[in-house]
């Protein structure tokens, strides 16, 4: 089963009065990629990964709920809605898919700022909490935080809310 295609095209003052709103509500959606249209922001053995979803399971796998940030409430930290309690956050600069922890560096590694997308104003990028200027993106189907340095990156690091 394809998660349908919709795109968010407020200006980016009324993103963020969303992401507030589904934040405070807890709102599950899933991540398209910008430059790979079929993929999703997804877990794959709880490494972060973007996929296409072809199946159920691959379809829960790319659903997610913003929740406020761990480490700073006017940010995000995704959850996954199939781990309750299983946040994506970064370490060693790989995503990853790991059980809350009130370790402060884990707080940290899990939650970003959503900005407008770095290659379309209409999507949204994560920018990391703790490494400014490192966004998530997609490299070799795998999720990183990276410097984002060219158009190519730039691509890799937006994508689109798909609310569920």
């Amino acid at each position: 089963m394809k998660l349908p295609y919709t795109k968010i095209t407020f200006p980016i003052f009324f993103v963020v009065l969303s992401l507030l709103y589904i934040c405070s509500c807890s709102k599950v959606c899933s991540f398209r990629s910008h430059n790979y249209p079929g993929f999703y922001i997804a877990t794959y053995n709880f490494d972060g990964v973007i996929k296409s979803v072809d199946n159920e399971l691959e379809r829960k796998e790319a659903i997610f709920r913003m929740v406020p940030g761990l480490a700073n409430r006017r940010m995000i930290s995704i959850e996954s809605c199939y781990y309750p309690g299983y946040y994506l956050r970064h370490s060693n600069f790989q995503i990853k898919l790991e059980l809350f922890s009130s370790d402060k560096g884990f707080k940290k590694d899990a939650t970003f700022k959503v900005v407008k997308g770095l290659a379309d104003p209409e999507g949204i990028s994560f920018e990391s909490y703790n490494y400014p200027g490192f966004y998530i993106r997609h490299k070799n189907f795998k999720l990183y935080i990276s410097e984002i340095t060219d158009e190519l990156s730039r691509q890799d690091a937006t994508f689109y809310i798909i609310y569920r």
